[in-house]
């Protein structure tokens, strides 16, 4: 504990930041170090907030001696890929001293804002429910849920989002939510030429409104100039391996906290067992010896652009199955440009033993794209895809079939 600005508080995200200097985990940058300031001010607004909402006679001092309003303003970090967004987001997650809190992918979070506007409409064909309109109950339910919302990867893409969006956001504000997001573009390039975006404009000037908007201009993508220094694929799947690997990680989630996380697919939820922003960790038994498929890849890859797999084994005969889904997983993530970190039993050419089958043949192909994934024009190229993501996608929204 330490006192700031008069109120004592808990760790703040300069001082991780820091620690996380000291030890050799991330590289000092002052554009950095701007926005953990900001991150810092703003929880110590939350704290105040949270403590005017208590009834005791000492938050009310404190909310009396800020001269703080309830609306507290929250913050739009935008930037490169690689630039450290996501990991000083969830350095303010982790220490930021409220209960009601959810940090989570946007593209996630709308899923389950559709999801739960479908169970509305469905309660109310069966009588259950009154209001025909069913953003305000919605955005009352996860104004409940949680009162600090914070988004990593904040882009539109989809139409069926984009015209929620004015509504869902002004209901979620006007219930006390406060926002924190990352996103590779600022707000105003947001669904940038996405079909009817002057529906989605307001938005815009609603988040602006509620969210002090702030540039990550970091000189470096961290995590490409690390992983640069650090191999892509180690053989054989030893403890060295391991080690090796857990350093990479390291160097990718740059002391971002790390859990276990889960991607919706058609009503099923596939289990990410580690996880720190847009990249994640699985054990090839994680992947290829669950019956997982073509979807299951496909929604993987396009929620991660970092991959890691422990432990790839040769594959012989009685593994034929295993070799399809590892076959079908590198052709996803080939296929989606994903950068790829392996620990395996034997190099790509020797990881399947087999003499008979299609699978010979179709992993030819898998050995010569596993060799391709570790090279430096991959990553490099890799970089550059990252760069242009967001505003690719926002120039080819995708279609849906009804916009609430």
């Amino acid at each position: 504990m330490h006192l700031r600005d008069g109120l004592q508080t808990h760790a703040t995200v300069r001082q991780r930041y820091d620690h996380l200097v000291d030890t050799g985990a991330v590289e000092r940058d002052p554009a950095q170090e701007h926005i953990a300031a900001a991150l810092d001010r703003l929880t110590d607004e939350i704290s105040v907030k949270r403590l005017a909402q208590k009834s005791s006679a000492l938050g009310w001092l404190f909310a009396r001696k800020r001269e703080t309003r309830e609306v507290v303003k929250g913050l739009y970090i935008h930037g490169g890929v690689g630039r450290g967004k996501t990991m000083l987001m969830d350095l303010f997650f982790e220490l930021l001293p409220v209960r009601r809190k959810r940090r989570v992918h946007f593209n996630d979070f709308m899923a389950d804002v559709q999801d739960r506007i479908q169970k509305h409409r469905q309660a109310l064909k069966n009588g259950d429910a009154k209001e025909d309109d069913p953003i305000p109950p919605v955005a009352l339910q996860l104004a409940e849920q949680a009162w600090v919302l914070c988004f990593d990867e904040f882009s539109v893409t989809d139409i069926a989002d984009a015209m929620i969006l004015s509504r869902l956001f002004s209901a979620l504000f006007a219930n006390g939510v406060v926002l924190v997001a990352t996103s590779n573009v600022a707000p105003e390039n947001l669904y940038r030429d996405g079909l009817n975006r002057q529906l989605f404009l307001p938005f815009i000037s609603i988040l602006e409104r509620h969210a002090h908007v702030l540039t990550l201009d970091a000189d470096k993508d961290y995590r490409l100039e690390k992983l640069a220094r650090t191999p892509v694929y180690v053989t054989p799947a030893d403890a060295e391996a391991d080690r090796m690997l857990d350093e990479a990680w390291q160097a990718m989630t740059r002391g971002a906290p790390v859990g276990e996380t889960t991607v919706a697919v058609k009503g099923r939820q596939v289990v990410v067992p580690a996880a720190a922003g847009d990249t994640a960790r699985f054990s090839f038994a994680d992947l290829c010896e669950k019956p997982l498929g073509a979807r299951d890849f496909l929604a993987i890859a396009g929620r991660f652009s970092t991959i890691f797999i422990d432990h790839v084994p040769v594959l012989g005969e009685g593994r034929r199955n295993e070799a399809k889904r590892f076959i079908l997983l590198i052709d996803t993530l080939y296929d989606h440009h994903t950068r790829l970190v392996v620990s395996a039993a034997a190099p790509p050419p020797a990881l399947y033993a087999a003499k008979r089958g299609n699978e010979v043949f179709e992993f030819e192909r898998t050995a010569s794209r596993l060799i391709e994934m570790q090279s430096r024009d991959w990553l490099e190229d890799w970089a550059e895809r990252q760069k242009d993501k967001h505003s690719q996608d926002a120039a080819e929204p995708r279609a849906a079939s009804q916009a609430p």
